[in-house]
């Protein structure tokens, strides 16, 4: 297993671009990460390794654009792909999660919050990540008190 504190690390899958977020140690907040540009995959899994050491992150979610059906697209096999890629080169475990509608709703925010097109552009994976993340972390704190308090 990864280092402590916990943290987990978010990815919203591009093939140009890859938005990040991380959780606070206590794992209730994300916070958006500086976007990674892709230059190959190798750098991209590289980077994701170098952020899971810098972080002590325990687990990694991945952003798995599902058509709005639920169903499997091109896009979606290319996140399980790169998914795959990252479990055999870190320590932790690295799930897939259901980001439909994200970069949509990262774009209805920023466009909401005023600031020009320019940063919304660069802003966009970032906030889609940061809301990746908070719906898993939500997530886990709703199990974790449906259980009981145990995880």
């Amino acid at each position: 297993m990864c280092a402590s504190p916990v943290r987990i690390l978010a990815v919203d899958f591009g093939t140009r671009r890859l938005g990040l977020a991380v959780s606070d140690s206590l794992g209730l907040i994300a916070q958006g990460l500086p976007t990674f540009e892709r230059k190959d995959e190798n750098s991209a899994l590289n980077a994701m390794a170098d952020l899971v050491a810098e972080y002590g992150v325990q687990e990694v979610v991945v952003g798995h654009p599902l058509s709005a059906s639920g169903n499997e697209t091109a896009m979606s096999r290319r996140a399980q792909r790169f998914a795959e890629k990252l479990r055999r080169r870190i320590p932790c475990e690295v799930r897939m999660w259901d980001e439909r509608l994200s970069t949509a709703e990262a774009r209805r925010l920023l466009r909401a919050s005023g600031i020009g097109i320019e940063k919304r552009k660069r802003a966009v994976d970032r906030v889609a990540a940061t809301l990746i993340l908070q719906s898993y972390l939500d997530w886990r704190r709703f199990q974790k008190a449906a259980n009981g308090g145990d995880e």
